[in-house]
């Protein structure tokens, strides 16, 4: 293979104008939505001085997010994408602007960010579940991959650079800053999407179903499709009992007998491996067992987080976590792409709310297990436990659903009840 191979493949930002819109927008929304997620934190301690307030923050906020996710599924499969796409947009840019005037004055009300996590969580997830639906209509199919390694890479350089750099502003001119510059990064994303042509679902009838038997339609897709079923499924092993984050405070004192500084490079090194993995994933657009690589690389995740349950010292733990951001960035590359190579336009909302649902709920879940397991068996035994379970889960899957072994993205979609 040669390294034109291995480097991530830009066809995409050449050859689809749609997408190169796109892919604009979303890096800087990603960049300046870093800010926010830093600042939102520090902002809501600043006020209360209670790290439990700041965590029911985020706890509405993913809830809405969630409910929004799987509404905006149903809308995506209803109407126009891009209208979907801009007004949310907007909504979110008003929310962010109003979060920075509350920022600003002398007494900041906390509920008025409670009453903004509701608002932004739900028009985001409705907005992001149209962007996902819609992104297959803006490139060729044989480049889906290369469009979601290219969303991945801006994604993972947002998560390194965003944090730093809040950092910085919120200890200086103040975490109003943050907020002002995330509403500034969603108006010029409007102003790039705005370009898009009209993105309609197609094989839709016009008259509507009702939104209940829509949602069922879109289950009922997902349990018939065993490619589709499979994707989902493997996911859930790894965010649920392979997901390490909550206990990297612990490890760190623990284990690796440091502070704050260690978590923060425990938090840094699996970012970096997804980055450097997002960067070499020009491979997937060539590979032709898809569904073994996606395997694969589920696998890996899973033994790089036993492994570095087992390490016992920071510099190794880190070296397996850089490891492990590599796998799970081809994991997501190849799911995304098989996702939506093998679901119907007319579906791709709903069935893409419900992989971004799962997303967005899983590593919650995870947290919570990973907690438990490590009351009960100390933190490194605990990752190393909920790791090993990773893998168990990814063989049985791999056993039992031969149509994700032989799901393949260079040409058409699979049939999922095809013989092995």
């Amino acid at each position: 293979m040669r390294l034109g191979e291995l480097v991530i493949d830009v066809t995409p930002l050449r050859e689809d104008p749609a997408y190169r819109l796109v892919f604009a927008a979303q890096t800087v929304t990603v960049l300046t939505t870093a800010l926010t997620n830093v600042a939102i934190n520090v902002h809501v301690y600043q006020i209360t001085g209670s790290s439990v307030q700041v965590g029911l923050v985020g706890l509405v906020f993913g809830a809405a997010l969630l409910v929004g996710l799987l509404t905006g599924g149903v809308l995506a499969d209803r109407g126009e994408r891009r209208r979907l796409i801009l007004g949310s947009r907007l909504i979110v840019a008003v929310v962010l602007g109003a979060l920075a005037v509350n920022a600003s004055i002398p007494s900041p009300s906390l509920w008025f960010v409670y009453v903004a996590a509701v608002i932004a969580g739900g028009v985001a997830g409705v907005g992001g579940s149209a962007l996902m639906a819609a992104i297959p209509s803006t490139v060729e199919p044989v480049r889906l991959a290369a469009a979601g390694a290219l969303l991945t890479l801006a994604s993972q350089f947002g998560a390194m650079v965003g944090p730093s750099v809040a950092g910085l502003i919120a200890s200086g001119p103040g975490v109003a800053v943050c907020f002002g510059i995330d509403a500034i990064g969603y108006l010029v994303g409007i102003a790039l999407l705005s370009k898009l042509p009209a993105l309609r679902p197609q094989g839709v009838d016009e008259e509507k179903e009702h939104p209940l038997r829509s949602i069922a339609e879109g289950w009922k897709f997902v349990r018939s499709n065993e490619i589709v079923r499979g994707l989902l499924i493997i996911d859930l092993w790894a965010m649920i009992f392979a997901m390490p984050y909550a206990l990297f405070p612990q490890m760190a004192a623990e284990v690796f007998g440091s502070g704050p500084q260690a978590v923060g490079l425990l938090h840094t090194a699996p970012a970096v491996g997804a980055f450097v993995g997002g960067l070499f994933s020009g491979w997937v657009n060539t590979f032709r067992h898809s569904g073994r690589a996606l395997i694969a690389a589920v696998l890996l995740w899973g033994l790089s987080i036993t492994a570095f349950g087992l390490s016992g010292q920071l510099w190794l733990g880190l070296a397996f976590l850089v490891v492990a951001g590599a796998a799970d960035t081809t994991s997501e590359i190849l799911r995304r792409a098989l996702l939506q190579h093998n679901t119907p336009d007319r579906l791709q909302g709903r069935v893409s709310s419900l992989w971004l649902a799962q997303a967005t709920s899983g590593p919650a879940v995870g947290g919570a297990e990973a907690g438990l397991a490590a009351r009960f068996l100390g933190p490194a035994m605990g990752i190393v436990a909920g790791g090993l379970v990773c893998v168990a889960g990814v063989v049985l899957v791999a056993l039992t659903m031969p149509g994700l072994r032989r799901a393949n993205l260079r040409g058409e979609a699979c049939s999922p009840t095809s013989p092995a």
